[in-house]
């Protein structure tokens, strides 16, 4: 093999995978992500995000709406990860898992369905990573990517280094803005779960430490005495 047939092949795409992408705005992807793992909630999928913040909260939303997702991420123990993959390859208690790239690396799951791009990768190298984890083995797959406003000049790179213009994945956005109150509703529990969570964990540390009790701080003591701006952002 040439070494320029060699570079073609980095950047090419298996032809039983189908590619879409699907222009959301950024403040709706989240409706549009429920939109299509509540429509695909038989299948197998793997959801890519930037950071390990965004795995986590994702995974939640998507738990509070029943659908079953687990998260890994750069933050998990090595064993914790091995259980968390085992739950969602193996015994079949996860169908969507969310992951950034960093997690992801040398996972081999073969029954992956679909690879949604939840946040464009910045590195179109990156992206044929993502969309390699399905269709493998023979097997078909589907990626899709969802682009906000913000994310277009990514998504072009895209398509110029793998030499293709993907097609607009069909979707509906009366359909899915019906899950927005829903969606909205998720996230608020969600993310207080995670300002709990937080607040435990830093507690913990500073008795650990031997820090002086935090609680005065967290909580107020009457009802004249107010958190001080800090202990409000969590």
């Amino acid at each position: 093999m040439s070494e320029k047939s060699g570079e073609a092949s980095k950047c090419s795409t298996v032809d039983t995978l189908k590619q879409h992408y699907c222009f959301v705005p950024a403040k709706h992807k989240d409706c549009y992500l429920v939109h299509i793992l509540n429509e695909m909630s038989e299948s197998t999928s793997m959801v890519f995000t930037r950071t390990c913040e965004a795995t986590r909260l994702l995974s939640l939303i998507l738990r509070n709406l029943k659908l079953k997702a687990t998260s890994i991420s750069g933050h998990m123990s090595q064993t914790k990860r091995l259980e968390t993959l085992k739950k969602f390859k193996d015994d079949g208690e996860f169908n969507i898992l969310i992951c950034t790239d960093v997690a992801s690396r040398g996972l081999d799951i073969p029954t992956v369905d679909i690879v949604i791009n939840y946040d464009i990768p910045s590195n179109p190298k990156d992206y044929i990573h993502r969309v390699g984890r399905t269709a493998r083995a023979g097997r078909s797959g589907l990626a899709i990517s969802l682009s906000s406003q913000y994310e277009l000049e990514w998504l072009l790179q895209i398509e110029k280094f793998i030499g293709q213009k993907l097609p607009e994945f069909p979707i509906e956005e009366d359909e899915v803005l019906l899950f927005m109150g829903e969606v909205t509703e998720a996230k608020k529990i969600s993310l207080l779960k995670i300002r709990e969570d937080g607040g435990k964990k830093k507690r913990e540390k500073d008795k650990e430490e031997g820090n002086e009790d935090i609680e005065r701080y967290l909580t107020p003591k009457s009802k004249d005495e107010k958190p001080s701006k800090k202990s409000r952002k969590g």
